[in-house]
């Protein structure tokens, strides 16, 4: 597999009003990011609310999503678990079903800190023996991970080979993993993309927002590889307001599913609880924020 590098937009999970799966949203969301210039796709993250999937759930998620895309570009599926043995078994069976690679949190009920975290990474990375990226999100699991000990994760576990930096300030931080010892390891940013130009200008190789700003997250991406930074912030300035929006906590997900399906894209914005739903008064915030977004070129 090449290096993974670029826009992994976290697929959402569409639903029907019922709650049940709604597979077919679900397929033409996949090829509505393909074509929007997605260079792989992140499945069963927060943003896709992976948290509220029954197993059988994301085993034939995943083996529809798999067909769905026949290689087009890679996916990085969500394996991460409170316990060491389930992680390695979601992720055995992942890379089973088709994962180009895997994105892992840290154990966040009895977290483990330094050994028992290179234990934990270590041990999946054996029995999968597919690229690894450590979810670095301590507002989320309250577990730190140090420059030092990605570090380490990413010299003395095999298959451990990125870090997707969600531990604010993250611009700070990936020029800290950067300058740590850690030039082997690939970075990516998260948390929306909300400082998505700082990271890149300051080493990271992609980003992994939310679905449904896809083709604007590429544009800028393009313009910043072509040299063209003075477009790229452009571009990303007039996304700042929406970003913002969506990084509130309880406001994200709803948000982007009725961003989708404004466009088309989906059928239903239900979500699922404990995600929150957005109200009337936040749906017209929401809808002049969109309104004001650019075009993608």
């Amino acid at each position: 597999m090449t290096e993974l590098n670029g826009v992994y937009p976290i697929l959402a999970t569409t639903f029907r009003e019922d709650g049940s799966i709604d597979l077919n949203s679900q397929l033409k969301l996949v090829d509505f990011l393909l074509e929007a210039g997605a260079h792989g796709l992140g499945l069963f993250g927060n943003a896709s609310e992976g948290y509220t999937l029954m197993p059988d759930e994301r085993t034939g998620l995943l083996r529809a999503i798999v067909k769905q895309v026949n290689g087009r570009v890679p996916l990085v599926v969500s394996t991460g678990h409170t316990g060491t043995d389930a992680a390695v078994r979601l992720s055995v069976e992942a890379r089973d079903l088709g994962a180009d690679a895997l994105m892992v949190l840290p154990p966040y009920f009895l977290k483990a800190e330094g050994e028992g975290l290179l234990f934990y990474y270590d041990a999946i990375s054996k029995a999968s023996g597919i690229p690894i990226m450590v979810q670095d999100a301590p507002l989320l699991t309250q577990v730190a991970m140090p420059p030092a000990l990605l570090a380490r994760m990413g010299k003395e576990i095999e298959h451990v080979k990125y870090v997707k930096v969600e531990a604010p300030p993250t611009p700070t931080k990936i020029s800290n993993v950067r300058n740590g010892g850690s030039s082997s390891l690939v970075l990516f940013g998260g948390m929306n993309g909300h400082f998505f130009l700082e990271e890149l200008e300051r080493g990271a190789r992609g980003t992994m927002p939310g679905s449904d700003m896809t083709a604007l997250f590429v544009t800028v991406w393009n313009a910043f590889e072509a040299g063209n930074t003075e477009h790229a912030w452009e571009l990303f300035t007039r996304m700042l307001p929406l970003i913002r929006f969506e990084i509130q906590p309880g406001m994200g997900v709803s948000a982007m599913k009725h961003n989708l399906m404004a466009a088309g894209v989906i059928e239903c914005a239900r979500v699922r609880h404990p995600t929150a739903t957005l109200d009337a008064t936040s749906l017209r915030e929401l809808e002049l924020l969109r309104s004001r977004l650019p075009q993608p070129k």
